[in-house]
């Protein structure tokens, strides 16, 4: 039975959402959605997703997410590229895209109460409960986030039953996923680990809590209001809640949650391990893309033996490093992962046959991340390709140098990124946020640096920053730091190299 789901002050019923999920499968048969056909979503986290995840999985169409931050070109690019047949939009977004939304679609407004468009609580509770012929289940039709070239559409073969049982007992030993749970999602559902695991947990756990945003006293006071058992939280929202004072830390009781899912964004060892020391033994790391579905699972008895690693493949997912000629790494050197869950169908790239080619190798396919197996097997992330800094023709690994600036107890947050350079192509750049900024801070930032990486990775420039770019799946957003550093700063030079700047 579909779980019962707790939204603000709501309580609904899960025979209700069973109800809705039928009405709003039917109402889509209605308007001439066929299976395979795509509605697109553009709303916060809301009860009507829950409709939308039923109806998907009864007459077989996907839903895509569109972040309800893009502008028009942003929105118009995905609804065209996906072919959607219909949009269900909140109206606060709907000035914003409505001249990007492909003409002729229906358009199905939340929270709408002007007479200029079909508002979805109205329509829905006047459409026939879907009859029709049984459908493979269907899902979400994510799109990556573009980090070189358009974002691309992550299409999944139909659901046959064969799958089932495999993604039931990866979101048991993935996300804490099992008949009983109590699920708290503070992640937005736009993204498809969040939205996975919510769907997860409709299906088969008892309740399901849903936040809009994340307050990280609330996290908490929801924790012991509902005796939460599991919990989706992200490496940003750890810091948050590690953040909070002790007197609030200690004013709720958490011992209730038996599993935390993180997946999404490195996580560092230390970070982890404070979570760890407050929480207990209940942090398990995934890695995990819209591509591959879930590779790896690091344990929370691996915290300590392992830091730094995301765990070993997780039930029958095949996981290789592959080295620039296409040979296999041995353990110990980097190279690109590639991976596949059998628990998941194969995809293809919406009408992008090219990329998924390009990120194939056999069955196996790459989001452009670099990692590395040691010798015991555990997978370890460097970086994506993308972040990757090739300086004097040596390969740079930002997130090595991001996990030793947050062992500092004054950094807050940082990041590290590659700008031009006119004699090494690229140098280092570390941008840091402090908790209480001062002259002396940076010089001992740099003596950190130097004490703990070779002198190659130490960057060149530090800046004190009054916040770090991110998406709201915790990510940082690199394209968007290194955009708008690189606007202020000339490119490096070997005058300029070894400066300290503060912005």
């Amino acid at each position: 039975m579909t779980a019962a789901l707790v939204f603000e002050d709501l309580y609904r019923a899960g025979s209700d959402i069973d109800l809705r999920g039928l009405k709003l499968a039917g109402g889509l048969t209605s308007l001439g959605l066929n299976e395979g056909d795509v509605v697109a979503v553009m709303m916060k986290n809301h009860p009507a997703l829950m409709d939308i995840m039923v109806a998907c999985r009864t007459i077989g169409i996907y839903h895509c997410a569109i972040n309800w931050h893009f502008k028009a070109e942003e929105a118009r690019y995905i609804m065209n590229d996906c072919d959607a047949k219909a949009i269900i939009i909140q109206s606060e977004f709907l000035r914003a895209v409505e001249s990007a939304i492909p003409a002729g679609i229906p358009v199905l407004v939340i929270d709408s109460h002007g007479a200029s468009h079909t508002n979805y609580e109205d329509w829905l509770s006047k459409q026939p409960v879907y009859s029709g012929s049984e459908r493979n289940p269907r899902g979400m039709m994510p799109y990556t986030s573009g980090t070189t070239g358009k974002p691309k559409g992550v299409r999944r073969m139909p659901l046959a039953p064969a799958y089932l049982p495999l993604m039931r007992e990866l979101a048991d030993k993935g996300w804490g996923i099992k008949p009983g749970v109590k699920t708290l999602m503070p992640a937005p559902l736009y993204h498809s680990a969040p939205c996975n695991m919510t769907q997860q947990a409709l299906l088969n756990g008892e309740l399901l809590v849903l936040t809009q945003g994340f307050d990280a006293e609330n996290i908490l006071r929801l924790i012991e209001r509902h005796a939460i058992t599991t919990v989706y939280l992200v490496p940003i929202m750890f810091t948050r809640l590690l953040r909070l004072p002790e007197e609030v830390k200690q004013q709720y009781d958490l011992s209730s949650v038996s599993f935390v899912a993180s997946t999404g964004a490195p996580c560092s060892p230390e970070l982890k391990t404070s979570m760890i020391e407050w929480w207990g033994a209940v942090i398990h790391e995934t890695y995990a893309s819209s591509e591959t579905g879930m590779l790896t699972i690091q344990h929370p008895k691996d915290a300590r033996n392992k830091p730094g690693s995301v765990g070993k493949p997780a039930l029958g997912a095949e996981v290789k490093i592959i080295d620039e000629d296409g040979n296999e790494c041995p353990s110990g050197e980097v190279g690109i992962i590639y991976g596949r869950q059998p628990a998941y169908p194969d995809f293809t790239y919406q009408n992008n046959q090219q990329a998924r080619d390009k990120a194939a190798f056999g069955q196996l396919a790459t989001v452009g991340d670099m990692g590395y197996f040691d010798k015991d097997g555990y997978l370890y992330i460097c970086d994506r390709i993308s972040d990757m800094v090739i300086s004097g023709g040596v390969n740079i690994y930002p997130a090595e140098i991001e996990n030793v600036l947050l062992e500092l107890k004054g950094v807050q947050d940082c990041a590290v990124i590659g700008v031009p350079d006119q004699e090494y192509g690229e140098s280092l750049v570390g941008l840091v946020k402090l908790h209480n900024p001062n002259d002396d801070t940076l010089t001992e930032i740099r003596a950190h640096l130097e004490n703990r990486l070779a002198k190659y990775k130490v960057p060149r420039t530090l800046t004190v920053v009054d916040d770090i770019a991110r998406d709201d799946n915790g990510k940082i957003s690199k394209k968007t730091i290194r955009q708008q550093f690189i606007q202020v700063q000339p490119p490096s030079s070997q005058a300029s190299r070894d400066t300290l700047a503060r912005q």
